[in-house]
């Protein structure tokens, strides 16, 4: 009786076996992409704890959020302008919201009703009024704001200290002029000719040199700049911001605004003057509160004004600089 040739075992080296083989690889090779990103992923998330333990931010979720409010503002300046209006009008609600708490937080009495009517008129008028009127709508705000005070105060009937009521009052006008008075000169620069590239240009250059300064100061980082304001600033930082905003100023200034590029360069010296400024102000106001942040809305970044700390006050460079500059444009 001859075996059926169907029941011999297949060769060593046949289908099955080289099946096996092949499924083996597969398997090996998974398990080392796996473990790389697993290695990788443990080494990006030390980096990212040693960055936020000196720096006390999240690089991961900064750069997201970064990003995000990016796509936001190119969108509304470029795709649809009357949005970027809506934009300053919740930044800026935002804004006056978080130094409302803070400064409540901190004794003072501040009134959210008023500071919102201040936030709708300011931004109104940086739309439609013209610039004298404008200014109008400023001190009408601040005083409205004050008289709301007193008038809170006359009621209360509390027995508050004078010098008290007016620290209150004067934080209260404050605020106005802090924040939705200069967001507001964005959208006076909206209306002015290509004033969406401007408002471009200038947050451009903010982002810029903010970003240079956070590499430079955590690769070389050794000088304080304001250590009783600000301890984690140093000239090293502010150094790699001078040099980002100055590239930035000359390439935007010859690409995007038409202007020479030693305009852009001005520009952009400007620019990172205001946006310094601006920052070592919020700190010094931060430090008077006894606060980190303004508040965690933004993850990454602390509060709406930690992120508008520079660029407010950059806003009034911007549109000046509009003025002096743009005449350049069609030489």
């Amino acid at each position: 009786m001859t075996d059926d040739p169907g029941s011999e075992d297949a060769p060593a080296g046949g289908p099955r076996h080289e099946q096996g083989s092949f499924q083996e690889r597969v398997n090996a090779a998974r398990d080392e992409f796996e473990n790389q990103v697993a290695h990788a992923r443990e080494q990006f998330e030390e980096r990212n704890e040693r960055i936020k333990e000196r720096t006390g931010r999240d690089l991961l979720s900064a750069i997201l959020v970064g990003v995000a409010a990016g796509a936001v503002v190119l969108v509304s300046l470029l795709v649809a302008k009357w949005l970027f209006t809506g934009v300053a009008l919740l930044v800026s609600v935002l804004g006056v919201h978080e130094l409302w708490r803070a400064f409540r937080a901190a004794g003072r009495r501040v009134d959210l009703a008023p500071q919102l009517v201040a936030v709708a008129l300011l931004l109104a008028s940086g739309v439609a009024a013209d610039l004298w009127l404008h200014w109008v709508a400023l001190f009408a705000s601040m005083a409205f704001i004050v008289v709301w005070r007193m008038l809170a105060q006359m009621a209360a009937q509390d027995g508050r200290a004078p010098r008290e009521i007016v620290a209150d009052g004067l934080v209260g006008a404050f605020i106005p002029l802090y924040v939705p008075f200069l967001a507001s000169l964005a959208l006076v620069l909206l209306r002015e000719e290509r004033g969406e590239w401007w408002i471009l240009a200038f947050l451009v250059v903010v982002v810029v040199s903010d970003t240079a300064a956070y590499a430079a100061g955590l690769a070389f980082g050794r000088h304080p700049m304001a250590p009783r304001v600000s301890p984690k600033k140093t000239w090293e930082g502010f150094a790699g911001a001078a040099a980002g905003a100055l590239l930035a100023g000359a390439l935007l200034g010859t690409f995007m605004l038409g202007i020479p590029w030693w305009a852009g360069l001005v520009f952009g010296a400007v620019i990172l003057l205001t946006a310094t400024a601006g920052d070592l102000g919020e700190s010094l106001i931060k430090r008077d509160l006894g606060i980190k942040d303004m508040s965690s809305a933004l993850p990454g970044h602390g509060g709406v004004l930690d992120r508008l700390d520079s660029m407010l006050p950059s806003a009034v460079a911007a549109l000046a600089l509009h003025f002096l500059l743009s005449p350049l444009a069609v030489l």
